[in-house]
């Protein structure tokens, strides 16, 4: 498992960069693009962006009220909670979107010129497989499972 995600990590950065050479001429940095890229569907919430992310609420809401600063996207009235509102892309987020687009499918081809579709489901497989229990049976240090089942308090 080590290996695993050391490689992990490694691949996130090797991402991050080619995310941040594609985003650019956009006028975006790769953060801002994974944000509008969650809301191209359908307007979210902020929680909703961060759940679905793996991010903090805080983080995505400074990249989505950076977004809205931009013109990269708004705030929409959100019918079914009084507060949190939907972001939504705008016209111009929209074509940020079609100005990276051909660079991500240049990317995906170079990048998977040598694998094919099924090796490549088999690794999204595995990977959504440990994501899922680690989402639904979250690990605790031993220690601290040790000291919730003694009622003992952190100190």
């Amino acid at each position: 498992m080590t290996d695993l995600v050391i490689r992990t990590f490694r691949l996130n950065g090797l991402f991050l960069a080619m995310g941040e050479l594609m985003a650019r001429p956009a006028g975006l940095t790769s953060a801002r693009w994974q944000v509008l890229g969650a809301i191209l569907r359908e307007p979210l919430s902020v929680s909703a962006i961060a759940r679905a992310m793996g991010l903090t609420r805080q983080s995505v809401q400074r990249l989505a009220d950076a977004l809205v600063s931009d013109g990269m996207a708004e705030y929409l009235r959100n019918p079914h909670h009084r507060r949190a509102k939907l972001l939504s892309p705008t016209e111009r987020g929209r074509a940020a979107i079609d100005v990276i687009r051909p660079l991500q499918h240049h990317f995906t081809d170079h990048v998977t010129a040598e694998i094919d579709a099924e090796e490549l489901r088999r690794a999204v497989a595995t990977m959504d497989r440990i994501i899922a229990r680690i989402e639904l049976e979250p690990w605790e240090p031993p220690a601290t499972a040790a000291r919730k089942a003694t009622g003992e308090q952190d100190q």
